[in-house]
Order: structure tokens, then C-alpha cells, then sequence
């Protein structure tokens, strides 16, 4: 996780306690929207805020921040309401009524109508999660006056075809132009949020209605082999000192090699060996900042059988020897959430 990151989501939720989903609804004398989102409800071992502006009639943005490796949404179901999902941190797996699960990393938007996820449970495999949804009444939209897109109305039938199909999803790979859209949402002061919201949802409409979706670009799978890869990473991650090989894993979870490090890569965003080298070096850097182990016992804690080893691996992906790092952390005295790699 980038320290940046971090330390962003914490001081969002530093007031949330565990097993508490918040969802908080900012009024708008001039917007009656539905409350679409007055019938959400969220379920979770972990704690996460939604803060809820209603932005024109029928359409309200749900900025999103969550730490916790799994979330249960309940919420109403319609095939003319529209929700649009955009990732800004960490990765994010829906498991849909239609039984198949899709990845998002950061940068990528998700497009379907609310029958496919009223009921659904989202994955978040690197633990940690912000991001927005929109929820879009496409019933409403053409009683709304926009100030820069007053034939709105017009693109009502484009986005009911593209993206209100029953249990369909529409997958949009991270790109400049919704880069453009999104990113200044979540810097915007909350004095100038909601006019943020009512520019970029005008752009986004435009884009939505003319974007021609490519297939291949995110691939969805079964529920059931998502869960099987996550059954995966439970074993590489319990005993660090165990190294396993991808055919063995293919053996004992019988399933293909080619398969296993396709859907591993597209849950967590790396190649299983990438991933894993990663994964040793957070766990170190945990115990360099939190014990007084040695770093040769350390490395050895982490699955290196040299500490020569370790520490090519650790300069590799901290870009610092684990004896400068140690020394930075308790130099600056800093929490342990807010340190280089906490996550």
C-alpha cells in the first residue's frame, strides 16, 4: 500500500470503529434525489465510511473509503438505476447475482445496472479500498436541467442499451480521460464538492454515451475459481517459510497452471511470484518497525534463506536497506500506520 494511501484512509475512518460501515448523507435543500441510497445497508468485520451527496434529482455520489477484506451491500433494486464504480486505491472484486466476479484495480470503472449487485458481497484483496459510486435514476433523467448538457435526455435510450442490461456489467480499463473525470473528486474541498460532482458527472454522461466497451480487457470469472484463488493465497501466506511451486498448487487445488496464474494476477493485480516477494517484504518491514529482532532472524521469519537474500529483495521493492529503514522509522518516531509500508 502507498504510504500516501495510507495515511489518507486512516485519518478517514480514524474515528470508525471495527464491524462499523458509516454511511453519512450530506442534504441538499435544492436536490430531492430519491435516496436511493437511504435503503443501502453494508455488513463487514472491518470499518469503512460512505459519505452521500445527492448531486442532481435521482443521481447521488457515494465517496467511498473501507479497511476490511470483505463487505456484504444490500440495497433496492432497479433496472433503471445505474450504479458506476470507480477504484482510486487498493483493488475491488464484486461477486454478482449472475454468479461471476470482476476485478477492478485503480483507475477502473465498473457500469451496471442495480439488479446485478443488490444483493452482492465485494472482495478487497489488498485489505483496503477508496473510491466513488454513482448511483443514476436513468427514470429521472430527463427531468433534469444541466447547465453544460441540456440534451441529456437524449442519451437516455444509448445508456439503457449499453448499460442497463439486467445482469450484465460493462468493465472500463483505467484511461487518461476518465483519469481527467475522476481524480479531482477526490481532492476537491467539501465546500466545493458538490459543484465538482455536478461538472464531472456531465462529462462523465458524454463519455458513458459514447464509449464502445472492448472485449477482453477485463475478463470476468466464476465466483467459484475467484474463491479457489483466494483459498491459494491463504496457503502462500500462512507459513512464510513454505515456498510453493505453481505446479503444486495446480495439483492440490486442481486446477491448471495457465488458469490459477491468470486469475491471480487479475485478483491481486500481480503475478503470483511478484505478489509473494512483495507480501515477505511488507511482513518484514512490519517486524523491523514493531520488534527488536535481529534482521537476520527477520529474514529468516519472512522465508529467506540468507539474509543476503532479504536484503537485495527488500532494497528491490523498499528502494532502502532494512537497517536504514529501521533506523528511519524509529528516528521519525512515527505511528505505525502512518510509516512507510504499514500496509
Amino acid at each position: 500500500m502507498k504510504k500516501e494511501d495510507c495515511c489518507r484512509i486512516e485519518r478517514c475512518l480514524d474515528r470508525i470503529p471495527e464491524g462499523t460501515f458509516q454511511i453519512v448523507r450530506h442534504s441538499c435543500k435544492d436536490n430531492d434525489t430519491g435516496l436511493f441510497t437511504k435503503y443501502l445497508q453494508a455488513e463487514s468485520k472491518g470499518r469503512g465510511i460512505l459519505n452521500v451527496y445527492p448531486v442532481y434529482p435521482g443521481i447521488e455520489v457515494s465517496v467511498n473509503c473501507f479497511l476490511t477484506d470483505k463487505a456484504v451491500f444490500h440495497h433496492a433494486s432497479a433496472a433503471s438505476v445505474l450504479e458506476i464504480s470507480h477504484c482510486h486505491a487498493g483493488r475491488v472484486g464484486w461477486n454478482m447475482k449472475n454468479d461471476m466476479t470482476v476485478y477492478l484495480g485503480a483507475g477502473d470503472l465498473a457500469c451496471h445496472s442495480t439488479i446485478c449487485c443488490s444483493d452482492s458481497e465485494m472482495i478487497f484483496p489488498m485489505k483496503y479500498y477508496e473510491g466513488i459510486s454513482i448511483f443514476l435514476n436513468l427514470d429521472r433523467l430527463s427531468e433534469t436541467s444541466f447547465d453544460i448538457l441540456p440534451e441529456a435526455g437524449n442519451c437516455l435510450n444509448t445508456l439503457r442499451a449499453k448499460y442497463g442490461k439486467s445482469c450484465e456489467s460493462v468493465f472500463i480499463p483505467s484511461c487518461l480521460e476518465t483519469d481527467c473525470i475522476f481524480l479531482p473528486l477526490y481532492d476537491a474541498p467539501e465546500a466545493l464538492r458538490l459543484p465538482y460532482f455536478r461538472l464531472k458527472l456531465q462529462e462523465l454522461l458524454l463519455y458513458l454515451g459514447r464509449y464502445t466497451p472492448v472485449p477482453g480487457r477485463l475478463t470476468p470469472y466464476r465466483s467459484g475459481q475467484t474463491e479457489l484463488i483466494r483459498q491459494i493465497h491463504r496457503r502462500l501466506t500462512e507459513d512464510l517459510n513454505r515456498r510453493y511451486t505453481i505446479e503444486e498448487l495446480s495439483r492440490e487445488y486442481l486446477i491448471n497452471t495457465s488458469s490459477l496464474k491468470e486469475i491471480f494476477k487479475a485478483v491481486y493485480g500481480q503475478p503470483v511470484a511478484s505478489y509473494m516477494k512483495e507480501y515477505r517484504i511488507r511482513e518484514a518491514m512490519k517486524l523491523l518497525r514493531e520488534t527488536d529482532g535481529s534482521i537476520s532472524s527477520i529474514s529468516s521469519q519472512v522465508g529467506y534463506e540468507s539474509q543476503g537474500k532479504f536484503t537485495k529483495a527488500f532494497r528491490d521493492v523498499a528502494h532502502i536497506l532494512p537497517s536504514e529503514y529501521r533506523k528511519q522509522c524509529r528516528r521519525n518516531g512515527m505511528p505505525a500506520s502512518q510509516q512507510p509500508g504499514s500496509r
